[in-house]
């Protein structure tokens, strides 16, 4: 079998275990049905995600012009306390702002190997705990837009990491069950004044079960330093495929790689 196209995030389905689809060109390709073959990515091109052109790719599946003008690659997106369109402020397009920042978000607490604090649309959960490889995750505040949200990220990253170590997310094994609900009651006092009225308590925590087991090592390669690796696929954690030996590759990390991918029977 043999599939070519633009690499974007794989498509999840939570489920016991997580069902992945590698989304190629919009052609959804189940991983899970193709742990144990062998498989051979080769990089062929570049199409940046914003504006489809054959141009390298510099961050998030930008090419380094849309990365620097796009609306979907502000800073708001990482860093979301800069946010400024509830406010009628906007930075690169209002319009588009208006409609990622003004809508309902979720702060929240996951363990990926530690606990971090983490915010998110509530349109994105639980995908966003599944990309980051998350195994528990527990909702701590429940906020009307991204401002709010990310200024109470702002105030408990300075007492969490807010950041997903990935080497430690893969060699994680931990099986027993994470007391977020207690991370969450410490660190209360640390919410800012002015937000506590957004404070969530009593959440369903949430568990995910991840197509994967521990490797012995890691060993993480990207397509422009290794443009052609064939190799047995093993598993799936967050959004990072595991080979044999201990090879593994970020997905999200190469969104607007253009791949061709055989599968041999």
């Amino acid at each position: 079998m043999q599939f070519s196209g633009q690499i974007l995030k794989m498509t999840t389905y939570d489920d016991q275990p997580i069902q992945y689809y590698l989304n190629l060109s919009g052609d959804l390709i189940h991983m899970n049905e193709l742990f144990g073959k062998e498989i051979t990515i080769k990089h062929t091109g570049f199409q940046c995600v914003n504006c489809g052109l054959d141009k390298t790719i510099y961050r998030m599946g930008f090419c380094k012009s849309c990365f620097f003008e796009s609306p979907y690659a502000s800073d708001t997106i990482i860093r979301p306390e800069l946010s400024t369109a509830h406010l009628g402020i906007g930075e690169r397009d209002l319009d588009v702002e208006r409609q990622i920042q003004l809508q309902p978000h979720t702060v929240y607490l996951a363990y990926t190997g530690d606990v971090k604090v983490g915010v998110t649309r509530n349109t994105q959960i639980p995908t966003r705990w599944i990309d980051q490889g998350a195994t528990f995750a527990l909702p701590i505040a429940r906020t009307e837009n991204r401002y709010e949200a990310g200024m109470i990220e702002v105030a408990l990253k300075d007492h969490l990491p807010d950041k997903t170590n990935w080497r430690k997310m893969l060699q994680d094994d931990y099986e027993d069950d994470i007391d977020l609900a207690d991370f969450q009651r410490k660190i209360r006092e640390y919410f800012p004044e002015d937000f506590q009225k957004f404070y969530s308590e009593g959440e369903d925590m949430w568990k995910f079960d991840y197509p994967f087991s521990k490797p012995e090592k890691i060993t993480s390669f990207t397509l422009d330093k290794k443009p052609e690796f064939t190799a047995k696929l093993n598993g799936i954690k967050g959004q990072y495929l595991s080979f044999e030996g201990g090879n593994f590759i970020n997905v999200r990390g190469h969104e607007g790689f253009v791949i061709e991918l055989t599968v041999k029977n």
